[in-house]
Order: structure tokens, then C-alpha cells, then sequence
């Protein structure tokens, strides 16, 4: 009979007695006290935390990229781009925006690039923008690789196999790139087998220094030293003699007579000169006669005339 509730599967339809029934009973007091439903990613059972947990284990199966220090580097600019083709730095590859106005420097990079079996490829203007990253490229940028360090060992080699004693040239937190570069270039001419320049704290093999060597910089090898004193005293145990160039030095560089040894010429930075822990490690200090009251030379002319004078007495 309909409403009986002895009948089996009979429903109870009043909620007095029965805590099930209605909206309060054992399933109200059963979430006091559980707070606001949790997010869906925080919800193992939601597709959305299964989605996260795959991505995340794919992700840690993925091989990590690891930044280098010196990765490929963008030279932006019209002038920089042509002036870069000019010194024949190793460019991979120059990069023109859409609609680009065609002037003379961007016809002289599409002949260079041409010359020099450089790839030209055209990308939209937004494109270079995130390439660049946001840098003002006039619509030609050019994309250089990272510069491949020596390792300071490796002076010694090329001079023992050319025959020779060996000459190197050390920079002590010179900054400017342009210095380095004009440093690189002046090693190169006078027959230096290398240039060796700290880690931290001073100028790398940029665009910049690359421009100012005029191309020296594939001729001669570049190292970096992590600590400039320690590799000092490496080539002092190797039978060089570390000269520093110093304004207050005892000796003057016409008298100085190692020019014809294993030498390192050890250049200061262009305001403070040589470090103290670097200068106490120089055997010697020596001085650029001038006849002014100039206090100082700018690092990279004064590396230029201390190789010369030594490239002139081992000539002699």
C-alpha cells in the first residue's frame, strides 16, 4: 500500500528522527569544518592536476638547456652590422625586417654578405624585435657566435712549437672592450702568443672588442684565467718573467733586458692600474718614460709600446 513505510524500499517521508533526510543531519556537520572547496589544480582527482603531474614528469625527463657564459651575442645597427662584415668578424648570419628601407649601408651588407658566403634572411619587424631583445637594430641585425676561449696553457704550447720563447700579454680588470681589442691587435703585430684577460670583472671578447682588433682576434688566442694572480705565478713556475707596467715602476722599459726570455707583460686597468695582489706577484715593475706630466697611458697603448720595445730587441 502507497505511504506504508513497513513495505520494503519504502521511503520515510518526514525527516524527524532521521538525520538523513532534508539538508542538515550527518552530512551538514560532516563538512563543518573543511573550509572552501580547494582549487583544481590542487585536486589530485581533477583533470586539471592530472594535467600538471604529466607535464611535470615530461619536463623532468626533458634534457635541461644550460646557459654558457658568452652565448652567441646580436650586433644591432646598420653602421654596426656593415662595420662588423667589414673586419670580417664570424658572422652566422644577418637578419633584414620586412619593408626595410633599402640605403647605401644596407646595400654594402647585402654585397658582404654575398662576398663573404654569409647568410641574408628576411624576418618581420617583430621578429627582430625579440631577437634583439628590443634593441634599436634600424631593421639589420647581424648574429655573432659565443667567442671560444683558449685556455692560458695554451700560449706556452704555440710558442714551443713555434720554436720560440714565449711572449703573453696579461690585462688586469681592464674594462673596456675596446682597450682589449686594440691589446689583441697590437699582440698580434708584435708576435705575442696570446692574451690573457680575468674571468670577472673586466672585458670580454664582445662584438665591440672584436670590431677594434680589425680582425686580430681570429689570429691570435684569447684566455680567460679565473684567478689572474694564481695563472701569473703558474707561468712564473713555467720560467717566464711577469713584468708589470707601472707608472712609479723601478726600471725604466728602454733599460729592461728580459726581453729576449720568456716573458708576460702584465697591463693595469685604465684608472686604478695594477692590483695590488698583481703587482706584489710582478718580478718587476717597469715604467714608459714620457716627457710630460701625464700620469698615465691608456691601457691599450701602453701594452702597443711595451711590445714593440720588446719585439725590437728580440729583432735586435
Amino acid at each position: 500500500m502507497a505511504g506504508n513505510s513497513s513495505r520494503k524500499g519504502a521511503i520515510k517521508k518526514t525527516g524527524k528522527g532521521n538525520p538523513t533526510a532534508g539538508s542538515g543531519g550527518r552530512v551538514k556537520r560532516g563538512l563543518e569544518g573543511r573550509g572552501p572547496t580547494p582549487k583544481a589544480k590542487d585536486r589530485p582527482n581533477h583533470k586539471v592536476y592530472k594535467a600538471n603531474e604529466r607535464a611535470a614528469r615530461a619536463d623532468a625527463k626533458r634534457p635541461k638547456r644550460r646557459a654558457k657564459p658568452g652565448e652567441a651575442e646580436w650586433i644591432a645597427g646598420r653602421n654596426s652590422v656593415v662595420e662588423a662584415l667589414r673586419a670580417k668578424m664570424p658572422v652566422v648570419a644577418v637578419y633584414v625586417a620586412e619593408g626595410a628601407e633599402r640605403d647605401a649601408r644596407l646595400r654594402e651588407t647585402f654585397q658582404l654578405t654575398s662576398d663573404l658566403g654569409v647568410s641574408l634572411m628576411e624576418v618581420p619587424r617583430v621578429e627582430l624585435d625579440r631577437m634583439t631583445g628590443g634593441a634599436v637594430h634600424q631593421g639589420l641585425a647581424a648574429r655573432v657566435p659565443a667567442y671560444e676561449y683558449a685556455h692560458p696553457d695554451d700560449f706556452l704550447e704555440i710558442a714551443a712549437e713555434r720554436g720560440e720563447k714565449p711572449l703573453i700579454v696579461a690585462l688586469d680588470s681592464v674594462t673596456d672592450p675596446r682597450n682589449l681589442g686594440a691589446v689583441v691587435r697590437s699582440a698580434s703585430g708584435f708576435g705575442a702568443h696570446g692574451v690573457l684577460i680575468p674571468e670577472r670583472r673586466a672585458a670580454g671578447m664582445t662584438p665591440s672588442a672584436w670590431k677594434t682588433s680589425a680582425g686580430a682576434a681570429a689570429r691570435i688566442p684569447v684566455a680567460q684565467a679565473v684567478n689572474l694572480v694564481r695563472q701569473l705565478k703558474a707561468y712564473q713556475d713555467a720560467g717566464c718573467m711577469v713584468i708589470g707596467l707601472a707608472a712609479d715602476g723601478e726600471v725604466a722599459l728602454p733599460d729592461l733586458d728580459l726581453a729576449d726570455g720568456p716573458l708576460v707583460i702584465v697591463v693595469g686597468s685604465e684608472g686604478d692600474g695594477l692590483g695590488r695582489l698583481v703587482s706584489e706577484t710582478c718580478d718587476q715593475l717597469v715604467s714608459v718614460p714620457m716627457s710630460s706630466s701625464l700620469e698615465s697611458l691608456n691601457a691599450g697603448v701602453a701594452a702597443s709600446i711595451a711590445l714593440y720595445d720588446v719585439a725590437q730587441k728580440r729583432l735586435g
